[in-house]
């Protein structure tokens, strides 16, 4: 079977020169703009523990993001195939990272809380829509997210408990 193959482009500008630029390590910013097409730019830094801006996304923050995001798309898609209405998803979504002695870093866990709302009751062959299915949709969407697949620490999800969306008074 043929693999399909997807490229991903994102321009990357250097906003932090400042007067001096890398002269010293505390006379730069590390403000930048990420762009792609005629997607809005989007405000990057470093983590503000490493002198970065707290207003501006770091690559941490991207990271976990994707990671929530790329989840939240995949679970969406397989919901519907199951026959599962969604009506509501929100997550909190942590990473850690830890930092050695050297200055090297790595991320060790990201976790993902999605908690979902539901319009259906039970799908249309009568088995209830209750959290064992959804966890069964979540573990899926894990299977399939692009994302995940590519780390190499682990992704995992404490959900919360479903929610059924409340009939109009």
């Amino acid at each position: 079977m043929a693999h399909l193959l997807h490229q991903f482009s994102v321009d990357l500008t250097w906003t932090g020169a400042r007067e001096a630029g890398t002269a010293t390590y505390t006379s730069y910013g590390r403000d930048h703009v990420l762009t792609s097409g005629g997607r809005p730019p989007l405000p990057g830094t470093s983590d503000p523990g490493f002198r970065g801006d707290p207003e501006r996304w770091s690559p941490e923050d991207l990271l976990v993001g994707a990671l929530s995001q790329c989840h939240m798309l995949w679970f969406l898609h397989l919901a519907a195939n199951a026959g599962v209405v969604v009506v509501g998803y929100t997550d909190s979504a942590s990473g850690t990272m830890r930092i050695e002695a050297a200055g090297h870093g790595q991320f060790t866990e990201v976790v993902l809380r999605p908690r979902v709302t539901v319009r259906n009751a039970a799908l249309a062959d009568g088995t209830p829509v209750d959290d064992a299915l959804l966890a069964e949709v979540h573990h899926r969407a894990q299977e399939h997210c692009f994302i995940a697949r590519s780390v190499n620490f682990p992704v995992r999800h404490e959900a919360g408990p479903l929610a059924h969306e409340r009939a109009p008074a």
